[in-house]
């Protein structure tokens, strides 16, 4: 709200050990020192039993606000809530409940162009907490005001020997150019809280679709700070790489999405992280499904690698499907490797046919004559038996898959499946460490810790 629109300035202050003024640094106290810049035309004490006490005895608290508003050339009016019988200053409830009915009756006596202010700095920690916890749940329209101390530590509280007119006098911040120390606290509100603990919740199970629709739903001045985190994580998970750099490219967040920057690679790198995803959801049937373009990819690049060849020496291109090409193989290694295997397990066939696309089936079998390294042999023919395996149970399942039903069809769990995918990648040729596999969670720190 504008100073010029505002017809009054209340302050709810509790009032605490070092107001109004400090005898150890010869500054204000809290509440005396939002009245120096903010200047409210009226001020209300809450005073327990002691500050009562300390206030019958030497009135210091009104003689201060009387010399700011002398020296300010203004009025103020002040009124004392009195807790004579308040004696458990550290009791929360209390204050939390007290304050509440306060505040609400002070609103209600406002009009729209009046404005309250809430000291959260005096009073005692019990006092500070029930404001600020009452401010985030009720969500009034107020300024939360804290004051940082002079000395940037916890202020002394000493009473004895206080002569409040003395201190006023060498009171530092009655100086022209004093150090504004008052602070405006935004508290989130409750709902604010709850709302992004769910998204919080969902980019844990890297559901970044469902913590988007959240995060959109809230004020954009709120999420303007993380929001593009969790777009540029929501187009990762849907492949869509190009619209994930145009997001997060123009800043070092880019390093915490994408790994690895190796081109020959990274789609490969991305798509497993992606599936692995699918897997850890326990979306099982779309794990599943996935499993083949990305084994015949990396089944390619382990067989250059390793064998150097190259299928696409004998490829041609029919639309966007690869297929071998007659002419290519001809009186090649590769094709008598293919067409040997074929006879061998087709008996009676007329042998490998050229003119359809390139399978996992026969990656495995050039892999395993072309290398003398039984290891990968092993890995690839194990994969290549998961997703025949697997490959017609996840097309015609019409029941969720489980991962007791993966380990019945294949011998092995989804996850020791996906350990053997991170094991064909060490063949791939490329430089790989082993904390990329935690991209995705390491993604999902790096977001949370923004919100």
């Amino acid at each position: 709200m504008e100073d010029e629109t505002v017809n009054e300035t209340i302050l709810f202050s509790p009032v605490g050990g070092t107001d109004p003024m400090s005898q150890n640094n010869y500054h204000d106290g809290s509440m005396i020192h939002i009245c120096r810049v903010y200047k409210p035309t009226r001020v209300i004490l809450y005073m327990s039993k002691e500050i009562l006490q300390i206030h019958e005895t030497d009135n210091r608290y009104i003689y201060c606000l009387d010399r700011l508003a002398e020296m300010q050339n203004r009025r103020m009016d002040y009124d004392i809530i009195e807790r004579r019988d308040l004696k458990k200053v550290y009791d929360f409830d209390y204050f939390y409940q007290d304050f509440r009915e306060i505040i609400e009756k002070i609103i209600d006596g406002m009009d729209k162009t009046d404005e309250l202010l809430l000291n959260i700095s005096s009073g005692t920690p019990a006092m500070k907490s029930g404001l600020a916890v009452l401010q985030t749940i009720e969500e009034y329209s107020c300024r939360l005001i804290q004051v940082v101390t002079p000395v940037r530590s916890m202020n002394e509280h000493n009473h004895e020997g206080y002569d409040v007119a003395g201190l006023w006098e060498v009171n530092e911040d009655n100086r022209p150019d004093f150090e504004n120390r008052c602070r405006e606290v935004k508290c989130p509100s409750l709902s604010l809280i709850k709302q992004e603990e769910i998204i919080k919740k969902h980019i844990h199970a890297y559901n970044y679709s469902a913590a988007l629709e959240v995060t959109d739903a809230l004020p954009k001045e709120a999420t303007d700070h993380y929001r593009d985190l969790i777009q540029a994580a929501f187009y990762r998970a849907q492949m869509d790489l190009k619209k994930m750099r145009a997001v997060s490219e123009h800043s070092e967040e880019y390093m915490h999405f994408i790994p690895v920057k190796d081109d020959g690679i990274r789609p490969e790198l991305e798509y497993a992280l992606n599936i692995e995803v699918k897997m850890k959801r326990k979306e099982y049937a779309d794990f599943l499904r996935a499993l083949t373009p990305l084994l015949v990819n990396l089944m390619e690049i382990v067989l250059d690698k390793k064998c150097g060849i190259s299928i696409d020496d004998y490829c041609s291109k029919k639309g966007n499907i690869r297929i071998w090409d007659r002419n290519r193989l001809r009186d090649s290694e590769v094709y008598r490797v293919l067409d040997d295997s074929y006879r061998e397990r087709y008996r009676g066939s007329d042998g490998f046919r050229t003119g359809g696309p390139v399978s996992s089936d026969q990656l495995v079998i050039l892999i395993d004559r072309f290398t003398q390294d039984n290891k990968v042999r092993r890995l690839t023919e194990e994969l290549r038996k998961v997703e025949e395996k697997v490959r017609n149970m996840a097309a015609h399942e019409i029941v969720s898959i489980s991962d007791e039903q993966i380990e019945k069809y294949t011998g092995f769990r989804a996850e020791q499946i996906m350990g053997k995918i991170h094991e064909l990648f060490k063949y791939t040729g490329f430089s790989i460490p082993d904390t990329v596999w935690k991209s995705y969670d390491k993604m999902n720190e790096y977001i949370i810790c923004h919100i």
